[in-house]
């Protein structure tokens, strides 16, 4: 926590109203940052904190309200004048220049300039990139290559470009949702770090492990209205949702007794050469499999090769006891599998297509005839398992991209149960949703089990894993390390086989069997 002199402020935020066409996107908004301080933000998705941010870094005006900065009134016109008052922000999603350097993005738009022609001064540019990297104790070269770099990595340059444009508030929106635990942990250490260093923090997170983690104060924002602040100490995780969806949510993960049925896939030592070697597990009917382990681990790549999106090179997959020949998705479909993929703005929809015509999209020979499209069948579908998923929507021809992170992600879930499936794949169905909207994700996988589907749930959130999941398949470089009765097993033993290879226990690991006991 800080050591700093809780009762001085440096940034305030009084009254803040904004207005959109027809809708008012922050109404009477308060926030308080202090020296030092790093104040987490929670709020469901439609809350208010994307547009709460951009009021701060200068992309949108207020209609009402005054932001106070060291005790007095400012006004950020531009993106510009944030920054130049000590302002930035690192979104989840890192916008860089791929094909550039670590120290040109670093430093990108505010270039290090010598002599009368203002040339770049290339090696004063990577010796300040290189110590502000090595002040975050970083593991990697400012003469990197950015797209080349993982996510993780990729918000460290984030961070080192605030620092080096002096930065004393640094904005973090959604930071380790797409990380994993260990990479979340050094996340947590640089912040902390920061915070260390004077830098005052604003750590917006659906996480509460981050919250708690991390923040010295927690504000709530509902309804694109200010709810409440809390030292973190003072408030529990029970009620800090209450605050955030207005009602309590009892069960997060709902508690189910599926009587598992007969085997629906079997993976045997399948291999994509450069990604994953000798996978092999087995799936029954009613069952959630966890996949999980450290980014890297191959998690993903074996999903896409069951389901067609990679061709294997070596093993077999079988179906329902019979072998299978998968070359292509359709190839997948046909027989019974379906995948959620993990980023499902860019591979599970499209974006400009309202969300009925996307449900609709894998199936469209359903509601065909003679070459002309049934669309009074297909509204029906759509609209069915809209309903069923309880997808929050004026109707079925609104636009996806109009729709919260939550409900676009019930429209994928919706996307493949417009087919016949035995196998269900989700990569990361939570990723940079709302605690509400992963509440009744949690429950939709829980139905799925109980209607006899065999779902394959690939996470990197420990309480996802061992909630949820009747058995765990460990993977690290490629590799099934652990396959685990979830039942008699613990976030530890998942971690240790997600960073450390024992052969004592490998050949197990490579049946697909659960292996019981400490590795």
């Amino acid at each position: 926590m800080s050591n700093n002199d809780e009762s001085e402020s440096l940034l305030e935020l009084r009254h803040i109203t904004k207005i959109f066409p027809g809708v008012k996107a922050l109404d009477e908004v308060h926030f308080e940052l202090r020296r030092g301080e790093i104040h987490g933000l929670m709020g469901e998705n439609g809350a208010g904190k994307s547009t709460f941010i951009k009021i701060i870094t200068g992309v949108h005006s207020p209609e009402a309200g005054e932001i106070i900065l060291d005790g007095k009134p400012v006004e950020f016109k531009t993106p510009v004048e944030a920054q130049k008052a000590g302002v930035a922000a690192i979104y989840q999603h890192v916008t860089c220049y791929p094909d550039l350097t670590v120290a040109e993005n670093i430093f990108m738009g505010h270039e290090k300039t010598s002599g009368f022609m203002k040339r770049i001064d290339w090696k004063a540019t990577h010796a300040e990139a290189q110590r502000l990297l090595d002040q975050l104790d970083a593991k990697f070269s400012s003469y990197e290559r950015m797209g080349g770099l993982s996510v993780a990595r990729q918000q460290i340059v984030e961070i080192a470009k605030a620092l080096s444009t002096q930065a004393r508030i640094i904005i973090m929106d959604e930071p380790t949702a797409a990380l994993t635990q260990h990479e979340s942990e050094e996340l947590y250490r640089i912040t902390e770090g920061l915070r260390e260093g004077g830098v005052s923090v604003i750590f917006i997170s659906h996480r509460m492990e981050d919250i708690q983690r991390l923040a010295d104060r927690v504000t709530v924002f509902r309804d694109a209205r200010y709810i409440g602040t809390w030292p973190i100490g003072e408030i529990s995780q029970d009620k800090l949702i209450v605050a955030m969806v207005g009602r309590e949510i009892s069960k997060m993960f709902p508690k189910r007794h599926i009587r598992l049925g007969e085997e629906v896939l079997r993976v045997e030592n399948l291999t994509r050469v450069g990604f994953f070697r000798d996978v092999s597990f087995t799936l029954r009917r009613g069952e959630i499999l966890a996949l999980t382990g450290l980014v890297g681990a191959g998690r993903t790549e074996v999903c896409e090769s069951i389901y067609g999106v990679f061709p294997w090179d070596a093993g077999r997959v079988f179906v329902a006891g019979k072998p299978a020949t998968v070359r292509t998705p359709m190839d997948a479909l046909a027989l019974g599998i379906g995948y959620l993929p993990e980023d499902r703005q860019k591979q599970g929809l499209i974006l400009d297509w309202a969300i009925g015509k996307n449900i609709t999209l894998p199936s469209l020979g359903k509601y065909s005839r003679l070459g002309w499209m049934d669309e009074k069948a297909e509204n029906a579908a759509a609209g069915t398992l809209t309903e069923k998923l309880s997808v929050k929507t004026k109707s079925i021809f609104t636009r996806a991209s109009a729709m919260s992170g939550g409900n676009q992600q019930k429209v994928v879930v919706a996307k493949i149960l417009t087919n016949e499936l035995k196998v269900i794949i989700l990569d990361e169905p939570t990723k940079g949703v709302d605690v509400a909207a992963k509440a009744a994700i949690y429950e939709i996988i829980g139905d799925l089990a109980e209607q006899g589907y065999g779902v394959i749930l690939v996470s990197s959130e420990m309480p996802e894993v061992l909630e949820l999941s009747d058995r765990i398949v460990v993977m690290k470089e490629g590799r099934v390390t652990a396959c685990l009765d979830t039942a008699a097993t613990n976030q530890e033993e998942i971690l240790h086989a997600a960073m450390v290879i024992d052969v004592a226990h490998d050949s197990a690991a490579r049946s697909g069997e659960a292996y019981h006991g400490r590795a």
